[in-house]
Parts: C-alpha cells; structure tokens; sequence
C-alpha cells in the first residue's frame, strides 16, 4: 500500500464526508413544486436499512468463517444499500412535508434520543465507512480489522435505529 494512494482516497472521503451531511441539509429545505409527494418511499427505504443491518451481521459472521470476498460482496452491497437509503430519504423529503411523531409522554423522549443519535450517527459513520472500505481495497487489513471494530456497530445502530424511527413514526404518515 503506498501511501500516495491513501492520500489520495483520504482526500476524496473527507470531502465526500463533508459534502454529503451539507447537501441532505440544503436538499432537506428544498421542496420540489407540482409534484406528487412520493410517499410510498418511507417503507422502502425502512426496509433497506433492515437489509443493511443484516447485509452487516453476514459480513461478520463471514469473515469469521475465514470467507474474505464474500465478506467483501456483502460489505460493498450495504454501502449501495446505504447510498440509495439516501437518495430516497432525500427524494421523500423533497417532495413531502416532514411528519411529526404524534406519541405524547416517555415515548416521546424516547423516540427524540433514537431519533437524534440515529442522524448524528450518520454523519459521523459515513468518514468511518469509507476509511474502513479503503483500508480493505489498499490490503492493510490490520488497520481495516482496527477501525471496523469501531465502524461495525456503528453502521450497525444506525441502520437499525433507521427501521426503529421508521416503525415509531409510521403510524403519524398522513
């Protein structure tokens, strides 16, 4: 691996961990006029994040049993995963309202704390996602080993609590 080369891709992630988080922001506020609200995409999007969880367990459980490129496979089909979860959210939520979670009382805060670490989880994984994947595709696999440790249940919660906030607030969907 030379180190030209992780230059390089570190270059690239820490734009693309920068420009990602202000371009969902900036897209977030814009609403695309005359337009069917595309609101089938919630449930969708949802269950690609459930995918993704358990695309992330597979990949685990098959690096354990010594299973490297399906390991490889599985990792590459969860960040696609990811990248289209995001192009979907982005797409619902330029072409419909918001929707407010309706639970009053505990479960109120509770769906606030899910909701909140879930979005700030996904900022912070995106740079840890892609450090890990290079890592991985430069061969220096004990630096991939160190950082997925910390990438893994990251990704993991965030793809999870996705399914979570989705469950909590579907029934609040006009």
């Amino acid at each position: 691996m030379s180190s030209t080369e992780e230059k390089k891709y570190k270059k690239f992630i820490t734009i693309i961990s920068i420009v990602i988080p202000i371009a969902v922001a900036a897209l977030f506020g814009i609403k695309i006029p005359n337009v069917e609200p595309l609101s089938f995409l919630p449930p969708i999007y949802a269950s690609i994040n459930g995918f993704t969880a358990v695309l992330l367990v597979a990949s685990v459980v098959a690096i354990k049993n010594g299973k490297r490129k399906l390991h490889e496979q599985l990792n590459t089909i969860a960040i696609i995963c990811s990248a289209l979860f995001l192009v979907m959210y982005v797409a619902y939520h330029m072409t419909s309202d918001s929707t407010k979670f309706g639970g009053e009382g505990m479960i109120k805060y509770v769906y606030f704390f899910i909701l909140i670490t879930h979005i700030l989880l996904s900022i912070v994984i995106i740079p840890f996602v892609l450090i890990t994947f290079m890592r991985a595709r430069l061969g220096n696999f004990p630096e991939h080993k160190k950082i997925a440790k910390i990438t893994f249940p990251l990704w993991l919660y965030v793809a999870v609590t996705g399914v979570v906030v989705y469950l909590m607030i579907s029934p609040y969907y006009v």
